[in-house]
């Protein structure tokens, strides 16, 4: 019976070097070259968002507190779609929303080790026996996404170094993201992202801010929340549900929260939005006073991701048949397809600002002109939420609080 082989994809949220130890490094001869990068457009932040969204329906992912990256799994997947071809690039490229060689380009625009705020990382292990590893494969993703490559022996000595990889650079946010027995002598590649988020309010939140207040759960529940109250100057609508910004200090980043209108449950309001309809409700935001009402939270959450990225239409890259990552590597033992995809999240909102696992939140409060027309937006049932580069709008976090204790 013929063998196929486990390509393991791993996408949480990170930054570093992969430590030397019993592995070659493959990175050693190559030199990144000097590329085009891109900032995202509209086009772009709409197309991840729009896969965001499609995630969070998902059934595997739907329902209570939710929390992904898409900035981490698109960059991840972006990645692997490097040593993709045939009908499998062709499906990865239209789940993404956008082209390998954008994807790239936008890729390599992103902030790395410079960013104090978003800190982005990737590394790459390969089994160190009967494979060749593509050279052009290791060189686009040293070009555009800075990552690091090793061969080692699939085993749980280097689980534990990936393990490593992955706490050292989200400041210990993530911790223990492969269990034992995850790697195997059938484990071809795994392929990390590693991003981490950390940012204070552009205006905290006092201790006379925080109150305790009620909070009606998905399941329609009321427990007793802690709120910080507070006043921006930003808001957003769409007819179905209402919102605000709250800026990170600096103001390059920002906490975006929609509230569907009473009635309206998040599920129904999450059905009805894709990803162009939600970059257009943040390009259109309005300036006046809105005050607020924003609920302390602090959760994780754990994804297993290769039947929602299936369903959302790249079921090739896991059929151990059909799928082509022949411009990858080359397995004397069977053919190279995705075996799993795991996403792995934490996020903190309090006084000060946000850490999210590869990240931490930044607080900010604005004061509006004379009589200008006060909106209220509290919190006090279940919401969306995102973290967003304020230049592009792109989301570096998306997820939903259904019970925020």
């Amino acid at each position: 019976m013929k063998r196929f082989l486990a390509l393991l994809l791993l996408t949480s949220l990170l930054c570093a070097c992969i430590p030397a130890g019993a592995s070659n490094d493959l990175m050693a001869a190559v030199t990144p070259g000097s590329v085009s990068a891109a900032e995202a457009t509209d086009d772009d932040a709409a197309a991840i968002a729009d896969l965001a969204l499609t995630l969070l329906r998902d059934e595997d992912i739907r329902g209570g507190n939710t929390l992904i990256s898409p900035l981490s799994i698109t960059a991840a997947l972006g990645m692997t779609a490097g040593g993709a071809a045939g009908e499998t690039l062709a499906q990865m490229e239209s789940t993404l929303g956008l082209s390998r060689d954008r994807l790239n380009a936008v890729m390599a625009g992103l902030p790395r080790d410079g960013d104090a705020t978003l800190h982005l990382a990737n590394g790459i292990w390969f089994r160190d026996h009967d494979l060749t590893v593509s050279p052009a494969f290791l060189q686009t993703n040293a070009d555009y996404y800075g990552a690091a490559a090793r061969q080692a022996a699939m085993t749980d000595a280097t689980r534990r170094e990936i393990n490593a990889f992955i706490e050292e650079n989200t400041a210990g946010m993530i911790e223990d993201m492969l269990d034992k027995g995850t790697i195997t002598d059938d484990t071809v590649m795994v392929l990390v992202n590693a991003l981490a988020f950390e940012a204070e309010w552009a205006s905290v939140y006092t201790k006379s801010d925080v109150r305790d207040g009620d909070f009606t759960t998905a399941a329609g529940e009321t427990v007793t929340a802690d709120l910080m109250y507070g006043a921006e100057s930003t808001y957003l609508a769409d007819g179905n549900a209402a919102g605000f910004v709250k800026y990170y200090k600096g103001r390059d980043y920002a906490f975006a929260a929609l509230l569907p209108n009473e009635g309206t449950t998040l599920d129904d309001y999450l059905a009805s939005l894709d990803g162009a309809r939600l970059i257009s409700i943040l390009a259109n935001a309005e300036s006046t006073l809105v005050k607020t009402a924003l609920p302390k939270f602090e959760y994780d959450c754990t994804y297993s991701l290769a039947e929602p990225l299936a369903r959302a239409g790249m079921p090739a890259a896991f059929d151990p048949n059909s799928a082509d990552f022949s411009a990858m590597a080359e397995s004397t033992r069977g053919n190279i397809y995705i075996d799993r995809v795991l996403h792995k999240t934490f996020i903190s909102v309090a006084e000060k600002g946000t850490r999210a696992g590869a990240a931490t939140v930044v607080m900010a409060n604005d004061s509006a002109a004379p009589d200008m027309e006060v909106k209220r937006i509290y919190l006090t049932r279940p919401f969306l939420y995102m973290i967003i580069d304020c230049a592009t709008n792109l989301p570096v976090f998306i997820g939903t609080v259904a019970d925020p204790t």
